[in-house]
């Protein structure tokens, strides 16, 4: 793997405890309700409230107007995803390459058969495993993915107006925390 590939970093699941869910997280999830015996109800946090159903519209969005502005390209966004994943770390296999690309491994298969045929990827066995294949960008696929960052990038920018550095970084910082509550694999 070359200087612009990430390092995949293998963490160890951490244990759930009864305990784990007290104290603090559980007051600032549900306010004052949080040190009674029942859960708040829904009606009580409502939606604007309910972090999971502001990432849904957030991510909901964020795809759609993506979506929209790939059609222009003849690009997919499972393929955009694809092409964006391998551009930062290159030499991934199948499944994990699914689990970057937040897609079905179903789907990843066949839009990789597909990529490989239009010059965008290179499959190839994994030194010391022949039965493992790693999938590689192509020049083509570097130049397909820049021509569509710029409108990304803008895309991007214009979901962060007016949030400072500081609010960023910490808004960062609250999902990469959020992810690995949630996340069920290694990667």
């Amino acid at each position: 793997m070359d200087e612009t590939t990430t390092t995949i970093r293998k963490r160890k699941p951490r244990p759930r405890r009864a305990s784990d869910r007290g104290g603090v997280d559980r007051a600032v999830l549900g306010g004052a309700a949080g040190l009674r015996a029942q859960p708040p109800s829904m009606g009580e946090i409502g939606l604007s409230s309910f972090a999971p159903y502001l990432l849904n519209r957030i991510a909901a969005r964020w795809n759609a107007d993506l979506a929209e502005a790939l059609r222009a390209h003849d690009m997919t966004t499972t393929k955009m995803r694809v092409l964006a994943v391998l551009s930062v770390s290159s030499g991934l296999t199948v499944n994990e390459l699914s689990v970057f690309a937040v897609t079905e491994q179903s789907t990843m298969s066949r839009t990789l058969d597909a990529m490989e045929e239009q010059g965008h990827i290179r499959r190839r066995p994994r030194e010391g495993d022949l039965r493992v294949r790693e999938i590689f960008i192509t020049e083509e696929g570097r130049e397909l993915f820049a021509s569509v960052w710029p409108m990304m990038y803008e895309k991007f920018s214009d979901m962060f107006e007016g949030i400072d550095a500081g609010e960023y970084q910490a808004f960062l910082s609250t999902l990469h925390k959020v992810l690995a509550n949630v996340r069920k694999h290694d990667l």
